[in-house]
């Protein structure tokens, strides 16, 4: 395939990400979601968990399943899959039906982000550039959050004529994207990967592969440093609005201009990382951005203080935006024989997600501080990996 070929192909491709982005949209969603039902804080944080336990759960089955239909294939049923469960809440509203769009949202979202990521290996065949086109997934991804509260909004202001009751009407509009994402990587030539045929698939198989993989020490480090990751985006995402509301009485809607500060701050963070990575060592990189990033998070939790609370909240999202690209090449770059399976595991720890209800959980018993020192001890964690690593 030449370039400009290549260049056409990889555009679907990184669309993709945009619909990668939609499992962010938990955190404000959570907001409306407990408004409408009555939900406790602790009740609110079983929403990433009803989304991201899906990724635990289909990781490495899924990784295995894509040796059989391949990438390109698995990513069209991952939006299939998104399409039917945003189309639920039109056919029935209520507390299940939306949990259920969750859950779908959940499964969806876990089949793509393992056949996503190794897809775009198909269109970019230099190593030295593979880092920094996942960094490029992830800005758009980064948009993808951004726009997402944007989405919601939409939902109650346009579509709902500012009815906070119409919020769920956010789930078409994504299942909408979804669709057009699909039917451009379905009419784009895509160069295919060798299919791996296994003589086993069964789950007794997945679980010998991911005893196998695991037993590697540097795969076990990056799979946690992929947990604890998403479990701080997800976190913060789920926290912000929840700050501003908690601490300064914000109403809901202006609550939401915490989450657009994260995911600002992460896209301006992934934009900026994208470029530097390919100019220094993105272990560097990791261990400059990771110190930074637990300072943000230890004063968020004992700064009472609208401004420093926002710049706290927009620096964790500014200094974690890599984390979960270079933890994924360093992994992939680790065992490259393995690309589909590896792939399948480190998306299964993106169940980090469910972290969220024990932030929820601290929040409800200890107020901000104790949802804020959760964050903290996940980057805690990424700061360990940053410095026990070693580049492939």
């Amino acid at each position: 395939m030449n370039k400009r070929k290549s260049v056409w192909a990889a555009l679907p491709v990184l669309f993709g990400f945009f619909v990668m982005g939609f499992c962010d949209i938990v955190g404000i969603s959570s907001d409306y979601a407990a408004s409408a039902f009555g939900w406790s804080p602790t009740m609110a944080g079983l929403i990433p968990s009803v989304v991201f336990v899906w990724f635990f759960l289909l990781g490495v089955p899924v990784g295995l399943l894509m040796n059989r239909l391949g990438r390109k294939n698995t990513v069209l049923l991952s939006m299939a899959v998104t399409i039917v469960g945003m189309a639920l809440p039109l056919i029935h509203y209520d507390s299940a039906m939306i949990l259920t769009a969750y859950a779908l949202l959940g499964i969806g979202n876990a089949i793509l982000q393992v056949s996503l990521n190794p897809l775009l290996q198909n269109v970019v065949t230099d190593e030295k550039l593979l880092t920094s086109s996942l960094t490029a997934g992830q800005v758009v991804k980064a948009v993808s959050s951004f726009v997402g509260p944007f989405i919601v909004l939409a939902a109650v202001n346009w579509f709902g004529g500012g009815d906070e009751g119409q919020w769920y009407l956010c789930f078409p509009i994504m299942g909408a994207i979804t669709l057009v994402s699909g039917l451009w990587l379905l009419f784009t030539p895509v160069p295919k990967e060798e299919i791996i045929q296994h003589k086993d698939n069964s789950l007794t198989y997945s679980f010998s592969l991911l005893t196998s993989l695991l037993s590697d020490k540097t795969i076990l480090l990056l799979f946690f440093g992929i947990f604890f990751a998403v479990g701080t985006d997800v976190s913060t995402n789920f926290l912000s609005s929840k700050v501003m509301i908690s601490r300064f009485a914000y109403t809901k809607e202006a609550a939401g201009v915490a989450p657009q500060v994260y995911f600002v701050c992460r896209t301006i963070g992934a934009f900026i990382g994208m470029f530097l990575m390919a100019r220094m060592s993105e272990i560097k990189f990791f261990r400059l951005n990771i110190i930074a990033c637990l300072v943000f998070a230890l004063a968020l939790a004992f700064i009472s203080h609208p401004a420093l609370n926002f710049i706290s909240i927009g620096g964790i999202g500014f200094c974690c935006s890599c984390v979960f690209p270079i933890i994924y090449g360093l992994a992939l770059k680790s065992r490259p024989d393995k690309g589909n399976e590896i792939s399948g595991l480190m998306i299964m720890a993106v169940a980090g997600g469910t972290v969220s209800f024990l932030v929820g959980a601290a929040n409800e018993q200890a107020g901000i501080m104790g949802g804020a020192l959760v964050i903290a001890a996940e980057i805690a964690y990424l700061t360990y990996c940053a410095y026990f690593v070693k580049s492939a």
